[in-house]
């Protein structure tokens, strides 16, 4: 269970990026954040990622404070912003042995684990080319694979999907397949609502760092 109290992240003195956030999400839900670039959704995102720390309010991960969790050690947690994140002058395989390095992967295993995952998604192509010589597209790819080394609690995905192709979304989609649990909680954060239905049961609306309803919403795009 995700739950979200009076939650508030303040920027300026002026500006709030979220203001008085409260909400529940089920453990494998499938959630969808809809609303316009800068209503909020990627702030609360990064809340929950432990990489924004909220002015005020409560966020609790399986009934524990979010400030209290370790995600290396008391749940495990994905998120795919839309500035991938990789040493951008290393390899695949570079990157992905690092990231098994820090999750203290016994080094017998770093190379079948390695090995596995090219296999399985098909990157025998790129395992040797830097990332700098990737496109963006082949970078979210990417992110969600190097996920799979673990067994995720909760994935979390912000505006990745608006500018990619039928082709890339695909892919995606098979991705995520193989990577969510029953007990996985999704959340993805999109302008698109047609996104939304593809790949979530639940719509979340945001409107200037506000959660609205559907009349809200609706009312404010037209």
């Amino acid at each position: 269970m995700l739950s979200i109290k009076h939650l508030y992240l303040k920027y300026t003195r002026e500006f709030y990026a979220l203001y008085d956030i409260n909400m529940e999400i089920a453990d494998g839900e499938r959630v969808a954040f809809v609303g316009a670039d800068n209503s909020g959704k990627t702030s609360l995102l990064r809340v929950i990622s432990k990489l924004e720390k909220p002015t005020k309010g409560e966020v609790y991960l399986k009934d524990r404070p979010l400030k209290k969790i370790n995600f290396f050690s008391d749940l495990s947690a994905g998120y795919v912003p839309v500035s991938p994140v990789f040493m951008e002058n290393k390899t695949v395989y570079e990157n992905f042995k690092y990231i098994l390095n820090e999750r203290k992967v016994p080094a017998a295993e770093i190379e079948n684990k390695i090995n596995e995952a090219v296999i399985e998604f098909s990157l025998e192509k790129i395992k040797d080319e830097k990332i700098c010589n990737l496109s963006v597209e082949e970078k979210y790819i990417l992110s969600l694979i190097r996920l799979s080394f673990r067994k995720l609690d909760f994935l979390m995905i912000d505006n990745i999907f608006e500018n990619l192709s039928e082709f890339y979304i695909e892919i995606i989609e098979e991705i995520l397949q193989k990577l969510l649990l029953p007990s996985t909680t999704l959340i993805v954060a999109t302008t698109d609502e047609k996104i939304a239905e593809r790949f979530c049961k639940r719509n979340i609306y945001f409107k200037s760092g506000s959660i609205v309803s559907l009349n809200e919403y609706n009312s404010a795009e037209n």
